[in-house]
Parts: structure tokens; C-alpha cells; sequence
């Protein structure tokens, strides 16, 4: 399991002709929604919470009766959760290696949109494998795309930052002698019609993704009156289910070579504020709506905040049993 959520909810048509510009399928996906469900309550202590529960959690948010139970179902039979009986009450959690990866995943959301130092050189993955072996050349793109790369032409994506050890652990298996990856400037040229490595970006459509997460959130910071728990719980589900793709769309772009104003830390500034302000009538929410479920207090159950986003796995024991 690479990832509790795929890459084809943010680039949806990223196959054989990978398109540059990043489209998102219209709403969140009812999986992609379960998990960040539980990751923004459990992913620290993984307690299990009744199937009801859920369903109803995610019913607030949209998603039908049988489309949450199919999702769960799915992200069972993926390894995301894990479920359990008691008597007839079905209870699920997150997996010990789906909580890891997503504690790693929540510090990666925010220190992935802060500006960081750039040396100048390109980090080049040049690959090329047969058209029979399409399901390798469709994961390997997948996982490039997961570590910040861009298809500059087909078969040579790039990145501005190096790729460290446990990075080019994760491309090994896919390789397969196929792969070769290096590190340098851009060479200076007078060649007519050169693309420039950022090119690899749709920049303005990464932009115009920023614009519409700063309308959308904008005014519910401005709001006078506290938004209501059931509101509060929507609200955090969905702001954390979009931003959390931004550091895919705009993995650390050198601000040098990006448009003035770039508004990547409007939105990261934004997020924080709906995420973290809403975290207290969300925790109740969630907990009286567990409470309803189960004969026992709800345990393990704590909205978490940018700052335990930040902290990842220090201290915690996300992968315990």
C-alpha cells in the first residue's frame, strides 16, 4: 500500500498521454473522504469507531448510505482499515501501516507548502519501458508523480529537489533497469523554442486551483458565528481533502521561478486557520455522534491540529498495535 489515497484523485487521466494540466474529478471521492475522516480524529491513538458511525459521518458530507458502506468495504479489502465485531456491532480503524503513512503524510501537507531553498540544478528520471508493460509505466508514474516530479517530455519527468534514499527505494521496484536518474543545471542555449524545465507545470491552472480554495474558505474565516459541530466536521473533512493535494500540484516550486505573488501561503495560512479553529465543536461532534453508536465512552477521539500535523510520527505511536 503506497498511499491511503490514489493519485488518480489529482490527476484522474494520468495513463498512456498524461495530461499537464492537473484536473480533479468533480466532488471527493467517498473513500478519499473516509479516510481523511478518520485521519483528522484517530490517526494517533487508531481507535476503532462503529461502521454506523462513519456512515452517518460521511452521510453529513453527502455521501449515501451505500456509498459510505462501499467505500469502507473497499478501503478494507486495500488495507486502509481494519474491522472488528462486537456482538452485531461492526467496528472499523485504520491500519497500522495506513496510519503510519499518513502521520508521515500530514507533516509531508504542511512542510511541503513552505518555501524552501533551491540550489539551481534539476533532478532528471528518465525511463522507458515497452508498450506491453503498461501497468508498470502507469505506476511508475504514479509514484514520480507522489514525489513531486513532472512530465517534461514523455519518458523524462523532473523535479527541482534531489530524491533521497527512501525515495529512490520506492522507484527501485518499478524500475526494473529501466530507470536512470540524475542531477545538474539547465545548460545555457540560444535554441530556438527551448522549454524551460517549469514548463513541466500547468502554472496557471495550479494557480487557478489556489484561487477558487481561497474563495471557497475565505469567507467562513470572516464568519461572526461559530459554525455548528455537524458544519464545523464538513468543513475540516473538506479543507483538509483539498488542500492535501496542493503539495502534489505544486511540490515546492522554487518561488524564483514562479509568477509574483504566488499563492501558495495565502492557502497554507487559509488551512490552518479553517482546520484549526474549527477543531473544537468538531471533536464534540464526532464524539456524540460515535456516542450514539456504541454503549461504551468514546475513546481515542481528538481533533487533530497543524501543530500535530507538523510533529508526524515524534512521540507518537501511529503504527502501534
Amino acid at each position: 500500500m503506497a498511499s491511503p489515497f490514489d493519485i488518480e484523485e489529482i490527476y484522474p487521466d494520468d495513463g498512456e498521454a498524461p495530461p499537464r494540466l492537473p484536473r480533479r474529478q468533480a466532488g471527493a471521492s467517498p473513500q478519499g473522504l473516509a479516510v481523511t475522516l478518520l485521519a483528522d480524529y484517530t490517526v494517533h491513538s487508531r481507535a476503532a469507531l462503529p461502521s454506523a458511525a462513519v456512515v452517518a459521518l460521511l452521510g453529513e458530507s453527502g455521501v449515501t448510505s451505500a456509498g459510505a458502506r462501499t467505500a469502507i468495504s473497499r478501503l478494507a479489502r486495500r488495507g486502509v482499515l481494519e474491522g472488528s465485531r462486537r456482538g452485531r456491532t461492526s467496528a472499523y480503524r485504520l491500519s497500522s501501516a495506513a496510519a503510519a503513512n499518513l502521520c508521515a503524510g500530514g507533516r509531508w501537507i504542511l512542510t511541503a507548502t513552505t518555501a524552501t531553498p533551491w540550489d539551481g540544478c534539476w533532478t532528471v528520471v528518465a525511463f522507458s519501458l515497452p508498450q506491453d508493460r503498461a501497468a508498470q509505466r502507469r505506476a511508475l508514474r504514479g509514484q514520480l508523480r507522489w514525489l513531486g516530479c513532472a512530465p517534461l517530455y514523455d519518458g523524462l519527468w523532473i523535479s527541482p529537489y534531489e530524491l533521497g534514499p527512501a525515495a529512490r527505494s520506492r522507484l527501485a521496484p518499478l524500475a526494473d533497469g529501466a530507470v536512470t536518474v540524475f542531477r545538474g543545471r539547465q545548460a545555457a542555449s540560444d535554441l530556438l523554442g527551448q522549454r524551460a524545465p517549469i514548463e513541466a507545470w500547468d502554472l496557471a491552472a495550479i494557480r487557478r486551483q489556489y484561487e477558487t480554495f481561497l474563495r471557497r474558505w475565505t469567507p467562513l474565516v470572516g464568519r461572526s458565528a461559530s459554525p455548528g459541530g455537524a458544519e464545523a466536521v464538513r468543513a475540516r473533512t473538506e479543507v483538509m481533502d483539498t488542500f492535501r493535494r496542493f503539495p502534489t500540484l505544486d511540490p515546492r516550486l522554487p518561488l524564483e521561478l514562479l509568477p509574483p505573488d504566488w499563492p501558495r501561503q495565502a492557502a497554507r495560512e487559509l488551512f490552518t486557520a479553517v482546520y484549526d479553529g474549527l477543531a473544537g465543536p468538531a471533536e464534540r461532534h464526532v464524539r456524540d455522534v460515535v456516542a450514539r453508536f456504541t454503549d461504551e465512552a468514546p475513546d481515542g477521539i481528538r481533533a487533530h491540529t497543524t501543530s500535530d500535523l507538523l510533529a508526524g510520527t515524534e512521540g507518537v505511536a501511529c503504527a502501534a498495535e
